[in-house]
């Protein structure tokens, strides 16, 4: 088994809501058990440009209630060549580090396993962070409690505002592959209706529900869109249903990026810091190419390979069946 002495932490692609909790563990956790630590600054593009610091203890102080991430993050396409990963692997060998804990999504896990395959000798233990709550191998992502938590506040404010005038919201929240905000914040705020990539739903379903809902004396309603709905974008949603209902004053809001900000939630604060600690110790025992995640409240690896080729992923059935009835 290699034995480390010096590892490096980055995080790569958007950011969520507990990367910071996690950097702190990975720093402290690694500090503890007599290792070095350095940070990579905006992901793969540092460890390419040769963008990294020595960090201490010191270095991640009062950042746990920090949205974002201290170590700032970026989409690198030269990562994805051969000759970008040699300069990174030039730049680690050359600051002494055989170790990496990368904070990220699916690209990011990419990117990790095809560098590892490539330099065997650089072990790598990805940590799964992203709002959308889409790899397998974890229940929960880092980021994923705080922005449904987001979601939920924005859309309880604007279910005032549809009270008030009697009007017919369709929200477009983040989800492109994975409609698991989408999903809880519909159940979780009483939405009329969610669509989600995962599930074809008719537009005239849709019509004949509010018209429904409608009948049923309700005073407003509100439309939870996935962004990755197969019907398009929520404007052409909302002007497909505008054609067909004309009791309702149809208005359109699209939270964007304000999902992805905000201090993270006690939740996303424990599971960054959980997983920091995981990953250091997982390098520690050796492993490599693996992801670490939260599964029944246990801390389990999964291989980098696994996580990003499993179909077994999926949205709650019991969840999908509330949504539909307790809308009614």
């Amino acid at each position: 088994m290699q034995k480390i002495s010096k590892l490096a932490v980055l995080t790569s692609g958007g950011d969520a809501p507990g990367m910071n909790p996690c950097i702190r563990a990975v720093v402290r956790t690694a500090i503890y058990n007599g290792l070095n630590v350095v940070g990579v600054k905006q992901g793969y593009k540092g460890l390419i440009e040769n963008d990294m610091y020595d960090m201490n203890k010191r270095s991640v102080s009062n950042i746990l209630n920090l949205g974002g991430t201290i170590l700032k993050t970026a989409r690198c396409l030269e990562f994805r060549t051969d000759e970008g990963m040699e300069t990174a692997y030039q730049n680690l060998k050359a600051q002494g580090i055989d170790a990496l804990v990368v904070i990220g999504g699916d690209g990011t896990f990419t990117g990790a396993l095809r560098f590892s395959k490539k330099y065997p000798d650089i072990q790598i233990i990805g940590v799964p962070g992203t709002i959308d709550n889409d790899l397998y191998g974890s229940t929960y992502t880092l980021g994923f409690d705080t922005a449904t938590n987001t979601v939920i506040e924005a859309i309880d404010k604007i279910r005032d505002t549809a009270d008030a005038h009697d009007r017919l919201f369709f929200i477009e929240v983040m989800g492109r592959d994975s409609g698991a905000i989408a999903l809880r914040a519909g159940i979780s705020c009483g939405a009329e209706a969610i669509l989600l990539p995962e599930v074809e739903t008719a537009i005239d379903d849709l019509i004949a529900s509010i018209k429904t809902g409608h009948l049923n004396k309700k005073s407003s309603s509100i439309v939870i869109v996935a962004e990755g709905d197969k019907h398009g974008g929520v404007y052409d949603i909302a002007k497909m249903v505008e054609k067909e209902v004309e009791h309702y004053d149809i208005k359109v809001t699209i939270l964007g990026h304000l999902q992805r900000g905000g201090s993270p939630s006690s939740f996303d604060r424990i599971l960054g810091s959980r997983l920091g600690f995981a990953a250091v110790n997982a390098l520690i025992a050796g492993e490599t190419q693996h992801m670490v995640g939260l599964r029944a409240n246990e801390i389990v690896l999964t291989s980098l390979e696994e996580a990003l080729t499993s179909h077994e992923f999926k949205l709650e059935d019991d969840l999908m069946q509330m949504a539909h009835i307790l809308s009614i």
